[in-house]
């Protein structure tokens, strides 16, 4: 048996023979190439699979070409954010009354010249800014009736005239295409929108700069307790309520709602009777039909509906249960939500608060001095560290630095964690405050382990939480950033308090024609100084100053008893005060600062 399994084995073609004898050997040599030959078969497997590969995405490409990027976009950021919000966990009584008491929030109301200011403040720190003029007044929530001036296929869009000089901007992906009625065609703006078509259209943004208002036609209607929809199919319910409180509101919405509309519950509503809110959805159904009744009759352009002015709109979206107290200074302003308030919710009445001392209501509650630093680059964190805000043309970036902030024991890891969760709070803060919207990067100090990166991740995002602007947060990333997004919608608070400035244009430099050498400028200033106080020295010996006097003296009696006569030896009188003088130095020649100078003396030489 041994030497039976020490025997070499036999090659291919003799174990095909000797298998199969009957066949010929011209069929044995094909099938052996075949064999030995493994390479073919394997090419046309690879051929076969990646034809079905490829024709995946070829018809997805197709669906895309047919219809809109935008609406496509929009319809994967749904998607995102249903998946986000179906993570989050359920807010229970306990902890919803426990946010609540945390958290002392009072809002201020200052009322200077035709100007309203408003600040909210959490625990003594302002977290939001509000200003507006009573001649400016925003147009965000207004709706009109618009003529389409132009539609541009390429970029997804139309240009609307809403009667406000700059044109609106309506975008695909905010069509309401139900109602557009395209059939079984792709939703293109070019076939929802031509031309001197009329549409109706609400704005979502102001005019900022070159750019025009953002426009909608999926119009929206705002309440006191929700937001009226009249083309939506569904509800939803503010995820800031609890539970309980929830599943009431929902019973009530089944019996009060009517079948051909939607609403969005705010948080407002907790607590909220069914009687007020039948009494709010009929009051905004009752303005969505005066603007259709006005849109059937009117001629565009035209303002159909108009949001009241900024203090009223303030005080109905985040004025509710959670403040403590409404401190107004002003007598217009006092009357004006007095008014709003005992009409809406007048079980908040008693919380309104006028505010008659002498002293301004700003510099009584130092809202004055946050708003000075929220205009700085840099931001002091309590323990020491610090932050860099800048923002740029694409996005705004935040940079962590530790500062003087050495910790207490412990290691790096520990003392960076802590500088970091610190910073996320303050970060959140300055977010509200100075109304930064767009894409923003946050760089944090590195962290090594993960469980520090997720607690830093989730302490941003519990304090996101308190922001009623929409806002996403993206994971860490393998650098240590964190990526989000916020809403922009109005001006920030930059804007409000500055200007461009006429010398630079809003860059921060100076530009010269030539090229500047920074490291030679504080010793030329040094030498600069030593020149100037070797020319204000004169160093006179005591002999030459005796001269000077018996000259002068000689001089001064000539003159008094001789004054028609020119004096004799004038010449030999002043040849001695000049002798008596100190001779002038010389000053050394100055060396060229630049180079260019420098090319010059050389070319004047030669």
């Amino acid at each position: 048996m041994a030497k039976k399994k020490e025997e070499p084995a036999k090659p291919a073609a003799t174990q095909l023979i000797f298998q199969a004898p009957s066949l010929p050997t011209p069929k044995v040599e094909r099938t052996t190439k075949k064999k030995a030959e493994p390479k073919p078969e394997r090419k046309e497997r690879t051929k076969k699979e990646a034809p079905k590969e490829k024709t995946k995405p070829a018809k997805a490409s197709a669906k895309e070409d047919d219809g809109s990027t935008r609406v496509e976009a929009k319809r994967i950021r749904r998607r995102d954010s249903r998946e986000t919000s179906r993570r989050r966990s359920t807010v229970t009584e306990s902890e919803f009354l426990a946010r609540r008491e945390s958290v002392d929030r009072k809002m201020i109301v200052r009322e200077d010249e035709g100007r309203f200011q408003i600040g909210v403040l959490e625990d003594g720190l302002l977290v939001e800014h509000y200003v507006t003029q009573s001649q400016s007044v925003s147009i965000i929530g207004n709706v009109y009736l618009g003529k389409v001036q132009n539609v541009l296929p390429s970029m997804e869009a139309a240009f609307v005239d809403i009667g406000r000089g700059r044109n609106a901007v309506l975008y695909s992906g905010e069509v309401d295409w139900e109602a557009a009625e395209t059939g079984n065609q792709p939703r293109r703006i070019e076939l929802a929108l031509k031309t001197g078509d009329q549409v109706l259209v609400q704005v979502t943004k102001d005019p900022v700069g070159q750019k025009g208002a953002r426009l909608t036609s999926q119009i929206s209607l705002p309440g006191r307790f929700l937001v009226y929809v009249p083309a939506g199919n569904m509800s939803g319910i503010s995820r800031k309520l609890p539970e309980g409180e929830r599943a009431r509101l929902k019973q009530i919405l089944k019996e009060a709602l009517p079948e051909e509309a939607g609403v969005i519950v705010r948080t407002a509503a907790e607590g909220a009777t069914e009687e007020q809110l039948k009494l709010d959805i009929e009051r905004l159904q009752m303005q969505w039909e005066e603007i259709t009744r006005q849109a059937e009759k009117g001629k565009a352009p035209m303002q159909l509906h108009s949001e009241p002015e900024l203090l009223v709109k303030i005080v109905r979206d985040v004025f509710n249960e959670d403040f403590q107290q409404l401190v107004v200074s002003g007598k217009t302003a006092t009357e004006t939500i007095r008014n709003y308030i005992s009409a809406v919710a007048p079980d908040l009445l008693e919380r309104l608060i006028e505010h008659t001392k002498q002293e301004d209501i700003f510099d009584h509650y130092r809202i004055g001095d946050q708003i000075v630093k929220a205009l700085d680059r840099k931001v002091y964190l309590p323990s020491g560290g610090s932050l860099v805000i800048d923002r740029t043309e694409a996005m705004t970036v935040v940079d962590v630095n530790t500062g003087k902030f050495i910790g207490s024991g412990g290691n790096l890891e520990e003392t960076v964690t802590k500088n970091n969760l610190e910073a996320a709070e303050e970060i959140v803060r300055q977010l509200r405050l100075r109304d930064i919207g767009g894409i923003i990067v946050i760089d944090f100090i590195d962290m090594i382990q993960s469980s520090n990166q997720e607690a830093v991740r989730k302490r941003l995002l519990e304090c996101l939480s308190r922001d009623r602007t929409k806002n996403q947060v993206s994971e860490i990333t393998s650098l240590g950033l964190v990526q989000m997004t916020r809403k922009k919608i109005g001006i920030g608070l930059l804007e409000t308090y500055s200007e461009t400035c006429e010398c630079c244009g809003g860059r921060g430099l100076v530009i010269h024609d030539e090229p500047r050498f920074k490291a030679a400028e504080p010793e030329q200033k040094k030498s600069k100084k030593k020149e100037e106080k070797q020319e204000v020295k004169k160093v006179v010996t005591g002999e030459k100053a005796d001269a000077l006097k018996s000259v002068v003296n000689k001089i001064a009696s000539a003159a008094s008893s001789e004054p028609v006569k020119e004096p004799e030896g004038k010449t030999e009188m002043l040849n001695a005060v000049l002798e008596s003088l100190p001779e002038p130095q010389e000053k050394p020649e100055r060396k060229p600062r630049r180079a260019s100078s420098i090319i010059r003396k050389v070319k004047g030489k030669k």
